[in-house]
């Protein structure tokens, strides 16, 4: 599957999730004064772009070292890609990342894995092992993900004061469906590619 700029950027987007990450984000900075909720969010959001952005410099040496294919990073991130759209669309009581500690969170949960977590590296690792040449298209697209989800998590109790958690809700499943349907594109195209290279 050829990513497009804009698709890749979707994709990482709906993998980041920042919408459905309102709920831990809230939960876990509760007990931060709210005068350092905002650069809480922007520290753990740079952290994790920087993750990202190693993983995806080091992303073909990884699948080498390993012995990966790229069909099967294809099978194998559209599964997580699934299971993550499940999880949006299906949310449990505990949440996405079960419990959250209490103090100033640092580095987990939030910066990993709330927003650089196996979906994002996986996806990461998949744009990368696609089209080695065009890495700074995918640090761009890590980057603006980052930015991006800093910006709605800044504003996340006030967003979420003002529209409600059923609306939220409600928008986190509709993302849900939407990344369900590009986990399936995913898991074909790997199959595709598989039955290429081995017949």
């Amino acid at each position: 599957m050829e990513h497009t700029f804009v698709s890749a950027l979707l994709l990482m987007f709906l993998m980041a999730d920042p919408f459905g990450n309102i709920p831990v984000f809230v939960a876990c900075l509760k007990s931060v004064s709210p005068k350092r909720r905002a650069w809480v969010i922007i520290r753990e959001c740079g952290i994790a772009g920087l993750v990202l952005a190693v993983f995806a410099f080091g992303g073909r040496a990884f699948l080498d070292a390993l012995g990966l294919s790229q069909a099967a990073l294809s099978i194998g991130g559209g599964l997580i890609v699934l299971l993550m759209a499940i999880r949006m669309v299906f949310p449990s009581k505990e949440g996405v990342f079960g419990e959250t500690p209490f103090g100033e969170p640092f580095i987990v949960p939030l910066a990993v894995p709330a927003i650089a977590g196996p979906s994002t590296l996986a996806t990461i690792l998949l744009l990368v092992g696609s089209d080695p040449d065009r890495i700074l298209e995918w640090l761009s697209i890590v980057v603006i993900t980052c930015v991006g989800s800093a910006a709605v998590l800044i504003f996340a109790e006030r967003l979420q004061n003002v529209v409600g958690e059923r609306t939220t809700s409600a928008f986190e499943r509709l993302m849900g469906l939407i990344l369900a349907a590009m986990a399936v594109q995913m898991f074909l195209s790997g199959i595709t590619d598989f039955i290429k290279t081995t017949f």
